[in-house]
């Protein structure tokens, strides 16, 4: 079975049992500034799950793109990627745990579609602790659908516990299913921590919300959340042993070969991840930089172009575009973005800078047999080296090198500390109303500085919102003037708030913006601020909210800051009092 047959089968699946089917969002997340990209298919849910009404209703399904670079140093082995899609399907508040475990049986083990033998699966439950109970109602469900006691294991909140990704949110127990990976018959009796026991799907049942104290409040509704990650699940139902011997990588592996014939296995399965995840990011807009998400695109670019080129540096910029174009060939049917004409482009200069980079700090270690912990550390932090590859051409002092890492981590930590805590996620009162004045600046930016004006991205905590947009100049203290103050005069005119649920062509009739790149569903959530006398539109905005209910209890806007983050992108930086 093709990945693509897989996709289309899940979808259907699911379409049968009532569920709609919703686009992918973003790899960057617009209602939870507690991380940096989509590592969860729910991540663009997280209002709906709040208690929001989607637009779509209350069963939805899809797959979504994302992105975690936690195990980073992992990839290469089997299993680990960066970017990878993860099927979903949900229900807001619709059905529970019983159809949600009866579905997902039927769909691995149904001859009409994965067909999956029930003696190669096996799952496991919460085991319960001081904020849940044990799960036993999940134990009970599977048994009685025939899967026998010793196929189920109780494991506790590290493992059968999801969410929230960020400090707060959603979140709550889930039951995992597990595929025998090896050749010979599974054993009877299910171990976990046994590695041919490989995860394929989890469901997890969102009965609680984690408030930034730390504690678990019920949800106003309950959720089920699922996400089957399509690569592992490929795996599988191919027979391979590798993700990177599947037809989602089949192709780009052997491009890979053609180009880089002289670099090992693991290089080439870094390169084919790397490359991958870059294209997907160059295809949101993001431009590699020194923060956030375009610190991740130079890092995953210049790990590329290090394991690739490797001594040699024969790793030039026009094979890079070669591979490039097979990913994008690839995926461009199911994700129209990556026809982008920028993605090329802003890759071959990325990679351009870095070999100038790159050939300096090969320099530096040219004919030595062995480099101290700092100079290891500054080739990795300054000059983009991977550490792994470092160690492959000199020996490196191990133990002054950790003391430097550790130090440069705390001092990530101390200063991302206040960046990302809090967010939407909590719905706090102060932070929706930071979310309403982020819209009526948009709205005012787009007046003052004029239409070319576009939305690339928001993060909101309790104490600012910042906002990026499109505009290819630093703003005057004149035009930052102007942007408050016709914020400050919406919000002493007390106007209303309203939320609409249509169809994307009545919203587009109606100039609703959102933003820029984003791919929006048939069936739309749009937050309109007018004023109730003269029914003037001030904004009007694809949203999932929420938002004040009327302008005046906003408070004063105030513009802190105002900086470039790349190319034809600006950051304002802005609070309430």
């Amino acid at each position: 079975m093709t990945s693509k047959e897989i996709r289309e089968k899940y979808l259907k699946f699911f379409e049968e049992k009532g569920h709609k089917v919703i686009p992918s969002a973003s790899l960057v997340p617009a209602n939870d500034p507690t991380v940096l990209f989509t590592t969860a298919g729910m991540h663009p849910l997280v209002p709906f799950l709040l208690g929001e009404t989607h637009p779509k209703g209350t069963r939805l399904v899809n797959f979504q793109k994302c992105l975690r670079t936690d195990d980073i140093n992992d990839v290469g082995d089997n299993t680990h990627n960066t970017f990878f899609e993860m099927l979903g399907n949900w229900s807001l508040g619709d059905y529970w745990k019983k159809d949600s475990i009866a579905w997902s049986l039927e769909f691995l083990t149904s001859k009409d579609w994965l067909n999956i033998p029930l003696e190669k699966l096996a799952f496991t439950v919460f085991a319960g602790d001081s904020d849940a109970s044990r799960d036993d109602e999940s134990v009970e469900i599977w048994k009685s659908l025939g899967v026998p006691a010793e196929r189920i294991a109780f494991l506790g909140k590290k493992d059968n516990w999801w969410g929230p990704p960020g400090v707060t949110g959603p979140c709550g127990p889930d039951t995992e299913m597990f595929y025998w990976s090896g050749g010979e018959p599974a054993p009877k009796q299910f171990d976990p921590a046994d590695k041919r026991w490989v995860e394929i799907w989890n469901n997890v049942f969102m009965q609680y919300e984690k408030t930034a104290e730390g504690k678990f409040v019920p949800l106003k509704q309950q959720n089920v959340d699922t996400g089957m990650g399509l690569e592992r699940i490929t795996v599988a139902l191919q027979g391979k042993d590798s993700v990177y011997d599947t037809d989602l990588f089949s192709s780009i592996m052997a491009k890979i070969a053609e180009k880089l014939p002289s670099i090992d296995s693991k290089s080439q399965r870094i390169v084919a991840d790397h490359i991958r995840a870059s294209v997907f990011l160059l295809a949101e807009g993001i431009k590699p930089s020194k923060k956030d998400q375009g610190y991740v695109l130079r890092k995953l670019i210049r790990r590329f172009v290090a394991f690739g080129g490797k001594v040699n540096l024969g790793f030039n910029s026009e094979s890079i575009k070669e591979i490039a174009k097979v990913v994008i060939n690839q995926y461009k049917v199911d994700y129209p973005e990556l026809n982008g004409p920028e993605i090329l482009p802003n890759l071959s200069e990325e990679v351009r800078k870095f070999r100038t980079t790159l050939e300096k700090g090969l320099k530096m270690i040219e004919g030595r047999a062995s480099v101290t912990g700092k100079e290891a550390f500054d080739l990795v932090q300054s000059h983009g080296f991977p550490i792994e590859l470092i160690r492959e051409l000199v020996k490196v002092d191990e133990n002054e090198f950790s003391e430097m890492q550790k130090k440069h981590q705390e001092l990530s930590r101390t200063s991302s500390a206040g960046q990302f805590k809090g967010g939407l996620a909590s719905g706090s009162g102060r932070i929706v109303r930071l979310h309403t004045a982020t819209h009526l600046m948009n709205a005012a930016l787009r007046k003052v500085l004029g239409e070319n004006v576009w939305q690339k991205g928001s993060n909101i905590t309790e104490e600012r919102t910042r906002f990026d947009f499109q505009h290819d100049k630093k703003m005057t203290d004149e035009e930052k003037a102007a942007v408050e103050k016709l914020v400050n005069e919406w919000v002493s005119r007390d106007l209303s708030v309203k939320r609409e649920t249509m169809s994307l062509d009545e919203a587009r009739k109606l100039n609703a913006i959102g933003v820029f790149g984003e791919k929006y569903p048939d069936i739309v959530s749009v937050y309109t601020v007018f004023d109730p006398n003269t029914n003037e539109v001030i904004s009007r905005e694809f949203c999932g909210g929420p938002h004040v209910e009327h302008t005046g209890v906003i408070g004063k806007f105030k513009i802190q800051k105002e900086e470039a983050v790349s190319a034809g992108v600006r950051r304002i930086k802005a609070t309430i009092e």
